[in-house]
């Protein structure tokens, strides 16, 4: 018997608006006994039908919705979705360009699939899930891939255990699904060569969101001197490097990161004298720069993973784009990123509206930076749009 969610008064409108999430505060009366992954019909406070989810006991969201339709759930709508999403990559050329290897199958809600992650390195698909129930699905979806890439794709790797709450910890191991394949590789991206390890490399191995926004910087770079805060693996100084700036410094405080810099500059064959690695606090380190440089990239991971958090990542933001603000020359550029899901676009630039007030400089927007095509944003989600950039020139 499927059990049946009803919600408080008037908390039914934001499924009427299609919005994916049902919030436990949200729910008046539980008709069953469902456990984490359960497929559950969800209705409004009196009994109208609202639409089919995956639920969850652990955490906020306790309903992820997958069709606002009174239709079944079953492996043949994760096939059709799953096909959908990669007729999507293949129409925007990632699927069979000989430049990029690297791009997302299934960005969750962006493509109709909450809680599901789907990373591509060439012929292997990594999986992440993000709620118990797509976890419980794996060897379904598994297929789901091999057989909407008709072969392109060779091995699924699953790597849910980074992402999966605690309480499922003993149970949850990373590893392939089916045939075994490689732990890591070199792939391209825009003709770049990097070293990517999806076993123990962070995500699923790289930040693939932030593809056509290194080849912007790429496109600014030549004759530039260019430090790249938070690198990781130094996607960005790669880019710049081979576009022709004179200097790259790549700062992190991982060693581990620097390490994989150090990999992907030699990969690429980059001269040492135009490339340098150095480990450092962004922020500490941005008081004071010691070089004049001309382009500076501020990519810090999520300083906010819920609302709880939200007021502290603002001002973190802000430290460190004041600081970067207040050291660059005049004329210079700050990329600067959140990731924060809970910071919009609209605080984002509120908050280095509020820095450059404090540093009294005056700054111009030239540009504004997204997350790429292959990380869809569901109209009626605006949570999706994660991903927020901006060129500024500071006078």
């Amino acid at each position: 018997m499927e059990t049946k969610i009803y919600l408080k008064s008037k908390k039914d409108q934001s499924l009427v608006r299609r919005h994916p999430w049902v919030f436990s505060g949200a729910i008046k009366d539980v008709e069953g006994q469902p456990v984490d992954g359960d497929i559950v019909s969800v209705h409004a406070n009196k009994g109208r039908f609202l639409g089919r989810g995956m639920f969850s006991m652990g955490g906020s969201i306790s309903v992820r919705m997958l069709s606002f339709e009174d239709h079944p759930i079953d492996t043949d709508l994760f096939k059709r979705r799953l096909t959908r999403a990669w007729e999507t990559r293949k129409n925007l050329g990632l699927v069979d360009s000989k430049e990029t290897q690297i791009f997302r199958l299934c960005h969750a809600e962006g493509d109709q699939i909450p809680g599901c992650i789907i990373d591509v390195y060439g012929e292997t698909a990594v999986l992440q899930s993000h709620a118990i129930g797509i976890y419980m699905l794996r060897e379904e979806l598994a297929q789901a891939i091999l057989d909407a890439s008709k072969g392109r794709i060779k091995y699924v790797y699953d790597r849910s255990a980074d992402t999966l709450s605690k309480e499922y910890k003993d149970q949850v191991k990373n590893g392939y699904i089916g045939e075994q394949g490689p732990d890591q590789g070199i792939f391209l991206e825009h003709g770049h060569k990097f070293a990517i390890d999806w076993v123990s490399g962070q995500k699923t191995g790289f930040f693939i969101d932030q593809r056509e926004n290194r080849r912007i910087l790429g496109e600014i770079s030549a004759g530039k001197k260019i430090l790249n805060t938070f690198c990781y693996t130094g996607g960005f100084s790669i880019y710049a490097a081979l576009s022709g700036a004179t200097l790259v410094h790549s700062l992190d405080s991982s060693q581990k990161a620097l390490d994989l810099v150090e990999k992907n500059v030699k990969l690429n064959e980059i001269p040492s004298e135009r490339h340098a690695c150095i480990k450092a606090d962004a922020v500490e380190y941005l008081k004071d720069l010691p070089e004049d440089y001309d382009i500076i990239v501020l990519d810090p991971p999520a300083f906010a993973k819920g609302m709880h958090s939200r007021h502290n990542a603002i001002q973190g933001y802000k430290r460190l784009n004041g600081h970067a603000i207040r050291q660059i020359k005049p004329g210079g550029i700050i990329m600067t990123f959140s990731c924060s899901q809970v910071i919009s676009p609209q605080i984002f630039r509120d908050t280095l509206l509020a820095a450059a007030i404090n540093e009294g400089r005056n700054i111009r927007i030239i540009g504004q930076l997204h997350q790429p095509a292959d990380h869809p944003i569901n109209i009626f989600h605006p949570e999706g749009e994660y991903l927020k950039g901006l060129l500024l020139e500071v006078e």
